[in-house]
């Protein structure tokens, strides 16, 4: 199928009260992984990859590999950026023909994080892709470099920064965090409740990775229309391979390939089956 585009994708989970899953990839095999859940559970999805990633995984592999994924799958895959540091890196992603970019302005305060991200905005609607920003800060960090204290969004900046901007995605901070939770998650849902009442365009919920069923189900009854999970998927790729290589007799790499497909194919259905939004959570592996 054609390379969809991000804000298609919200649009339909809002109309249906769920939230689409965004997953983070680094090879091969996790796009695999990913797209076969998804053509299984006939849902789409969002492949994405972060500008931190980029070290391991270079965008001018990595992206080709999501695209050309993306336009072979039977169901519909948009393919973004996730937290995009740099104007460079944004338009080397907007050169490949992602669909969708996230400029991460959060570092900045208010006056410049409006004046980057519109013009990021203006950059990308001449290449015909979708926009998401963050305001506030999700604590954490993508590579576990930093632990970025958590900042909430505020509600009222929430709503002028949207129309100050015009992105199609916000991305919230309202207790989440980047990388491994150290304790249970507090979300303010609160928080969240509020800056749906005022802000009209799709919300994005980053630190997906250790956060329960039940509260993302929350949050998508408060207007999470897309869902991150990078953690949680490099961990069960991690550990599929090492229960492979923990097994007896010869190992070989195309068995591991296998491993590491199954890894990343389990994360991706489980989370699915929860952002759909409709199969009870007791039923949910």
């Amino acid at each position: 199928m054609p390379v969809c585009h991000m804000k298609e994708l919200m649009n339909e989970a809002s109309a249906e009260n769920r939230a689409v899953g965004a997953f983070s990839v680094g090879n091969m095999e996790m796009v695999i992984g990913a797209v076969r859940a998804a053509e299984e559970l006939d849902t789409p999805i969002i492949l994405q990859i972060a500008q931190v990633r980029l070290k391991h995984s270079p965008l001018h592999l990595m992206g080709p590999l999501m695209l050309q994924a993306a336009e072979k799958a039977q169901v519909r895959i948009a393919v973004h950026l996730d937290h995009g540091l740099t104007p460079d890196t944004v338009k080397q992603a907007l050169d490949l023909n992602f669909t969708s970019v996230m400029f991460d302005g959060s570092r900045f305060d208010d006056e410049r994080n409006v004046e980057a991200t519109a013009e990021v905005v203006r950059m990308s609607r001449n290449a015909g892709a979708d926009v998401e920003a963050e305001l506030g800060v999700v604590g954490g960090s993508e590579d576990n470099s930093t632990n970025e204290k958590i900042i909430c969004t505020d509600p009222d900046r929430a709503k002028a920064f949207a129309e100050k901007t015009k992105v199609d995605a916000l991305a919230v901070s309202i207790g989440n965090a980047h990388g491994h939770y150290a304790g249970i998650p507090k979300l303010r849902f609160d928080v969240l409740e509020e800056i749906h009442k005022r802000v009209q365009i799709p919300l994005v919920l980053h630190g997906g990775s250790g956060i329960s069923a039940a509260d993302f189900r929350k949050g998508v009854n408060l207007g999470i229309r897309k869902i991150n999970i990078a953690t949680a998927n490099f961990d069960s790729v991690t550990l599929a391979s090492e229960r492979y290589l923990r097994t007896g007799g010869k190992h070989n790499y195309f068995e591991l390939n296998e491993a590491m497909v199954r890894g990343m194919y389990d994360s991706v259905r489980k989370h699915i089956l929860i952002f759909n939004n409709r199969m009870p959570l007791n039923e949910i592996e």
